[in-house]
């Protein structure tokens, strides 16, 4: 187990003798006596000076130090939607080491709040995620509101978080029992987001901590308080610090690309409001054309016994397609059937089960199921147990794209692009083969796969990206099976291999991977590589899974991949307004959408759904 893993503790419903909610953790209330939403208005709201600061802002960004029962954040949201001059974009982040479930969220906020918070509390206690460690992203007000729940202590996490910080609410447990929230090392971190200008209320006023706060960057002092609390304090960055970028409007993007990692991007830019244009030839067949005639293909979460980077980069993906792909229309939105990873012999199940016990993650999100539960689950015998995962989602390909590429400002060609270079005027041009000049835009996105490295060839003053020009392709299929005994399936079955429950009459089954191929077709040597991975998989005889599939029986295409088998998404360094979303090898579907939110989320000077140290680890290079 890697030493940075903190298995989440949820929080425990409690009340002291007023009746007051109470941290058995920390031994100190949630509250005050005279009221939760109260407190909120009078110490953090107005000790920063809200709604005023905000008035004439496109966006605010709110960062707090202790979400507890949202109390802060609900009264924020409330005066965000009472003004009419709000900024259009409201952005929090929110500190939380031991989260309250769901179920118990839910309960307190609707027996505890007046109209109208109450039905804001009912929405935030819909969109509660599943308690895991890290970031979570969470929309509401169509998008316009974003609540980024960072779950783990602030003491390791507040260096994680990427932000251009307004204001911050310092809202922990007392510093006598939670001395490490109101530390020197966490007061950096939020210097360290500030924007220029940026405010703090709380109400703390003992002395080490005002202390601290000054020696991190901060001009500190007290006002009068209420509520038998004599005095608060205040305190402002100091002038010539902070992250001075400014917000730009939604402008115009142009995406080389028009596969997954296209389609991700666009639909993230499009809900900010920019116009993006996107290239593929493939567009010559429609906008789905990148994965026609690709009947379906599986969205599940992996669990790794230490938590390592692919995991927790699956796992954000995952949770953020969820949230962008459920509102889709059928046949665009995925069926959130549930993956089954069977185990592979006694020893694998007994690795399997000692992974979740470290990780302590919630059954909500993943679970042993022994054999028989797993068959009844399934809809068909199966020989062993395995992870269920329950947010596992088939995915049928070309209706997606064709969705994601018909969304509101988005526009397809199919002109290829053979070149780009820097315009002059802080933007970029992109180029046919014959050099004549296709488009330009003040931003350019390459999510073209291995492509993108001949592309990036072409300017020549860019820095070598080694780890880009190492990327490499393997081909492989899909086959399709039309049996009996498939038909019955009602979940996804993974491991050495995959079958997905039936599209009409007919199962997917997977997958080959070749290398070292000049084409990617189905071939009867992949049906066959494909018939030997399920007959293993689900312990069957080959003829149980109906007529052999014919060479017009399933899908071929092209899998990009670096050698660490990470995506490659971020800024290129030393080119301002040139972006790369690639490399998704064969989790396109995990990656797409929060690859395609991290580029928005940097454009807009959003908080980043995703901790540095994994940026850091997609970055080019």
């Amino acid at each position: 187990m890697s030493s940075n893993y903190e298995p989440l503790i949820p929080a425990a419903l409690a009340f002291n003798e007023l009746g007051v909610p109470v941290s058995t953790d920390f031994g100190d209330v949630y509250h005050p006596a005279w009221g939760a939403l109260e407190q909120a208005r009078r110490v953090f709201l107005a000790g920063n000076r809200l709604p005023a600061r905000w008035r004439g802002k496109d966006s605010f960004t709110v960062c707090e130090t202790g979400f507890g029962l949202g109390h802060n954040f609900l009264a924020l949201w409330q005066a965000w939607r009472d003004d009419p001059a709000r900024p259009a974009r409201l952005h929090v982040i929110s500190f939380e080491l031991h989260p309250f479930t769901a179920g118990d969220l839910g309960a307190m906020l609707k027996s505890r709040l007046p109209e109208p918070e109450r039905a804001l509390g009912a929405q935030l206690a819909a969109a509660w995620p599943p308690l895991l460690p890290g970031l979570h992203r969470l929309e509401f007000e169509g998008g316009a509101l974003t609540l980024t729940l960072v779950f783990g202590s602030v003491e390791r996490l507040a260096r994680q978080v990427s932000a251009y910080v307004d204001a911050y609410f310092l809202d922990g447990f007392a510093p006598r029992v939670n001395p490490g929230m109101w530390s020197r090392h966490v007061f950096g971190q939020l210097a360290r987001m500030a924007r220029p200008g940026a405010t703090v209320a709380t109400w703390c006023c003992a002395g080490e901590m005002r202390r601290a706060l000054r020696d991190a960057g901060f001009l500190v002092s007290k006002v009068p308080g209420f509520g038998g609390k004599r005095e608060i304090t205040v305190a402002a960055l100091r002038p010539g610090m902070g992250r001075a970028d400014a917000v730009s409007p939604p402008g115009k993007v142009l995406v080389v690309g028009g596969g997954l990692a296209g389609a991700g991007v666009a639909q993230a830019l499009s809900l900010r409001g920019h116009e993006v244009t996107v290239f593929d030839p493939a567009f010559a067949q429609g906008p789905g054309a990148s994965h026609k005639g690709h009947l379906a293909a599986a969205l599940s979460p992996v669990v790794s016994r230490d938590d390592d980077l692919r995991a927790r980069l699956s796992r954000a993906g995952v949770l953020r397609a969820l949230q962008r792909w459920q509102g889709l229309p059928e046949p665009a939105r995925p069926l959130r059937c549930g993956t089954l990873e069977l185990a592979l012999d006694a020893q694998h199940a007994a690795d399997r089960k000692q992974a979740l016990d470290s990780l302590g993650f919630p059954a909500e999100w993943v679970r042993w199921m022994d054999g028989p539960e797993a068959s009844a689950t399934a809809g068909m015998a199966l020989a062993a147990g395995g992870l269920w995962f329950r947010d596992g989602q088939r995915v049928r390909p070309e209706a997606l794209l064709h969705a994601l590429y018909s969304l509101p400002g988005v526009y397809c060609t199919d002109q290829p692009v053979g070149g780009l270079r820097a315009d002059g005027a802080g933007g970029w041009a992109v180029f046919d083969a014959f050099g004549q000049e296709l488009a330009s835009a003040p931003q350019v996105v390459l999510a073209n796969a291995w492509h993108a490295a001949a592309l990036l060839a072409t300017v020549a003053s860019l820095q070598h990206l080694p780890k880009l020009a190492s990327m490499y392709r393997l081909g492989g299929q899909v086959s399709y099976f039309a049996g009996s005994t498939l038909s019955r399936l009602r979940t996804i079955i993974a491991g050495e291999g995959y079958c997905l429950p039936a599209v009409g009459h007919q199962c997917v089954g997977g997958s080959t991977y070749t290398a070292d191929t000049a084409t990617s077709e189905v071939t009867a040597q992949g049906h066959q590589e494909v018939t030997n991975k399920l007959t293993a998989l689900l312990n069957l005889e080959a003829s149980r899974l109906g007529p052999a599939p014919g060479l017009a029986d399933g899908w071929a295409g092209w899998r990009a991949a670096v050698s660490d088998r990470l995506p490659v998404v971020g800024p290129v360094a030393g080119a301002p307004g040139l972006w790369l979303a690639c490399a998704y090898g064969s989790r396109g579907l995990s990656w797409a959408s929060l690859a395609g939110d991290l580029i928005a989320a940097w454009l807009g000077k959003e908080p980043l759904p995703l901790e540095r140290e994994l940026l850091r680890k997609i970055a080019p290079r």
